[in-house]
């Protein structure tokens, strides 16, 4: 789907929740999550287009499969984090969306470890 139709969509859900708000407002954010979902599942449709060129790139500078591995997966936690962070948010649960952002941020680097001490043992070999 295009961004036209994307955009679409998360204006006409702001616009429905603030016509629900007067209602009730748990209505409007149940609308605004489910827009929400369905934007977020529908840019999954992109991810092959992304895997593509970078599997190109990784070909070009000869970069190993387990480090792009754990580049998809460091920006896969990223966009979930965000998205889910975000969503707490408007539901005005803030801090939990900042605990998900922590915990995110922790995972990151958990998954990054291995990477960092492979360059470490590269440069130590290097100038050592």
């Amino acid at each position: 789907m295009s961004i036209i139709v994307m955009a679409a969509v998360g204006i006409a859900a702001v616009l429905t929740a603030l016509q629900l708000k007067g209602t009730g407002g748990v209505y409007g954010t149940y609308v605004v999550l489910a827009a929400g979902l369905f934007l977020f599942y529908y840019s999954g449709s992109k991810l092959s287009g992304i895997m593509g060129a970078l599997e190109e790139a990784a070909a070009y500078i000869r970069i190993g499969r387990p480090y792009l591995e754990a580049l998809l997966k460091m920006v896969g936690i990223t966009y979930v984090t965000e998205f889910a962070a975000g969503m707490c948010r408007d539901a005005g649960y803030g801090s939990l969306g900042n605990q998900l952002e922590i915990f995110g941020k922790l995972s990151i680097l958990a998954l990054s470890m291995p990477i960092l001490l492979a360059l470490l043992g590269t440069l130590e070999r290097f100038l050592g």
